[in-house]
């Protein structure tokens, strides 16, 4: 997927339809500990109450709601023929 298909700003009009009435701020931003990748919480005061989401940048550089799935190490073992 093209990441401009997922810049932050699609996503956020995406998720929040943001308007002039009702416009988000980003309440926090930074990086993870684990995994040093960025994230960005946006919020919106909407008549329900507050409405919170994280936002999660992937390797290819597109914004998701989800964090991209930690690389594990891994080992392959293969029987010789004898």
């Amino acid at each position: 997927m093209n990441a401009s298909e997922k810049s932050l700003r699609l996503v956020v009009e995406k998720w929040f339809a943001p308007t002039p009435a009702m416009p988000v701020h980003v309440t926090e931003f930074g990086r993870t500990t684990s995994t040093q990748r960025r994230y960005v919480r946006i919020e919106a005061l909407r008549p329900a109450g507050p409405l919170a989401i994280f936002f999660f940048q992937h390797d290819d550089g597109s914004w998701n709601v989800f964090p991209p799935i930690a690389v594990m190490p891994a080992m392959r073992a293969c029987r010789l023929a004898a």
